[in-house]
């Protein structure tokens, strides 16, 4: 017991010695801060050529440019300055309790913060039913009582904002790279951005299939999401014309390396893109291929609406419902349509012919050894690769079609 005890009076006597140090440390930090209004005062360019008073203190006691400007404002607020057009103090004698160490920076902030909102014919004995608190409560409770005060006096709250919205500010740059990668940079107003992290929220949620978990880091999933959030206002039908035409942007490729999805494709005016990719943009997107014989000339241009129609693009929602990838709940809006029988090979633009995947499964199927056909029921199925599955058994997504037991 007896070292029990002895503990305890050890610990007793740590705390005491902590509270007795910061007593001397507040009361110093209030003294810095009544010479720091003093020098102000009288001038610190002309004593020590410092423009401002806080950045000699940033110097002085080798702290942050933000730190020293708390010190000072907080300095202001207790402490009188000498000038006739100096700031009359807000809170001095809440001055007079800081150098006395009993009244910590938070407390000290949060009185003069309620102070500074208070009529000066109401401050002093605000500033007294505050103090009285600050001795009993924390700066939290104290803040409270503050605003409690603060109400009391002005029930009707602070007079409404008549002046005109301020214009949103928002700034954006897109810039293409020599190695063809485009880096994109930009400031939004808090509602755009807003709106902008919903979109992309939604747009890049983890995918879960038959084909496996999505392995894919966040800033690839927002890369995803921000690809596929450009292929939904493009495929809006009330995108702005550009003379005279919706936006697209044009695939030069020769008609060689399109059957074939081996080599390049020149992409709008300097980007190049593979064979490969321009072979899945000949699918159903705003990108228009230009496909080219031997000697460069023109073989065919298709044509924005060149694939599917409106009403056929109807069709293909109603039958498939969204992305017809087993597992893939994205809805038909975020869906392209899909050659079965690719249109550089001569595939028709019909139902039998189509089937709706978003951007991520479209160009899985263009890159893997999935295969999909339209089954005597006239719904789309699709073939894993052998190394998923070495039977290739049909697969089907369900998410989208109706319960069989539903109303």
């Amino acid at each position: 017991m007896a070292t029990e005890a002895a503990w305890k009076a050890d610990a007793m006597a740590l705390a005491d010695r902590i509270s007795t140090l910061l007593t001397v440390v507040r009361s110093a930090e209030a003294e810095i801060g009544a010479l720091l209004v003093e020098i102000e005062s009288r001038g610190v360019m002309e004593l020590f050529g410092y423009r401002s008073v806080a950045r000699l203190f940033e110097h002085l006691a080798d702290v942050p440019k933000s730190a020293a400007e708390t010190v000072v404002k907080r300095a202001r607020s207790l402490h009188p300055g000498h000038h006739l057009d100096s700031p009359p103090t807000v809170a001095p004698a809440t001055a007079a309790v800081a150098a006395e160490g009993r009244l910590s920076n938070p407390m000290i902030d949060t009185i003069a913060g309620a102070l500074t909102q208070i009529p000066p014919e109401h401050r002093e004995d605000a500033e007294q039913h505050l103090l009285a608190f600050a001795e009993e409560a924390g700066h939290k409770q104290v803040a409270a009582l503050g605003a409690r005060i603060i109400a009391h006096l002005d029930p009707d709250g602070p007079e409404p904002d008549t002046t005109e919205p301020a214009i949103p500010n928002r700034e954006l740059s897109l810039r293409r790279k020599r190695t063809g990668i485009w880096e994109l940079h930009g400031r939004f107003d808090d509602e755009t951005g807003s709106r902008a992290s919903a979109l992309l929220d939604a747009l890049a949620e983890r995918r879960t299939t038959d084909e496996g978990g999505d392995h894919r880091s966040p800033q690839e999933r927002y890369g995803d999401a921000f690809s596929d959030a450009i292929d939904l206002a493009l495929n809006a039908p009330t995108l702005p014309m550009r003379a005279g035409e919706r936006a697209h942007v044009m695939v030069a490729v020769s008609l060689k390396d399109l059957k074939s999805a081996v080599g390049q494709a020149t992409l709008g005016d300097t980007g190049t893109i593979t064979a490969a990719e321009a072979r899945i943009h000949a699918c159903d997107s705003m990108i228009i291929p230009a496909v080219l014989g031997e000697k460069s000339e023109p073989l065919n241009l298709g044509r924005l609406r060149r694939l599917i129609s409106a009403g056929l693009r109807r069709a293909l929602y109603l039958r498939d419902r969204g992305c017809a990838f087993p597992g893939c709940h994205r809805p038909p809006r975020h869906c392209q349509g899909h050659h079965i029988r690719h249109w550089s090979e001569g595939g028709p633009t019909n139902l039998t012919n189509l089937v709706l995947m978003c951007a991520h499964h479209h160009r899985l199927l263009h890159r893997s050894g999935w295969e999909v056909r339209i089954a005597a029921d006239g719904l789309p199925e699709f073939l894993p690769p052998a190394f998923l599955d070495k039977r290739r058994k049909p697969r089907r997504n369900n998410l989208h079609q109706p319960l069989p037991f539903a109303a």
